[in-house]
């Protein structure tokens, strides 16, 4: 499953941004799928500057795993500045880890952006806290958990 997770988050958000949509199953929302032969990562989010979502993945069309997120950009940020963020964040993301592709690796610094995340837990059961600072001042914040449905 991580295999098919990591790809997913690799050939959806992470490299297109909200490009990756399909035709959302609920109104307003968002939505990104991945299929890999039997494996579907189907990702449904609502907002933009803060969000919510889930990601449920499908093994032969039963769904066995999920994460559940919410958070977003902190308020004061200017459009330019909130496009630098997300543009920063799909970086980290296009990083995930192979052991625990939830969301990007540890740490990762680009120019005034520090990226950061903390997971508890393995896939079958998480917590998580991701965050990105810019000039020593938090400017983005998510919470994450999840784990196995079967």
């Amino acid at each position: 499953m991580e295999a098919s997770l990591r790809q997913a988050k690799l050939a959806t958000y992470a490299a297109q941004g909200d490009d990756a949509s399909v035709a959302p199953l609920r109104g307003g929302s968002k939505q990104l799928e991945y299929r890999d032969g039997d494996w579907l990562d189907r990702d449904i989010y609502f907002g933009t500057i803060r969000f919510v979502g889930q990601e449920v993945v499908y093994h032969a069309d039963k769904s066995i795993w999920s994460m559940a997120y919410s958070g977003g950009v902190v308020q004061g940020l200017v459009t330019s500045e909130v496009r630098a963020l997300y543009a920063f964040l799909r970086s980290a993301l296009l990083q995930a880890p192979a052991d625990m592709p939830l969301r990007g690796p540890p740490t990762l610094v680009d120019g005034a952006h520090t990226y950061n995340c903390s997971v508890r837990g393995t896939l079958t059961n998480f917590t998580g806290h991701e965050s990105i600072t810019a000039g020593g001042r938090e400017v983005y914040a998510l919470q994450l958990s999840g784990g196995r449905l079967a």
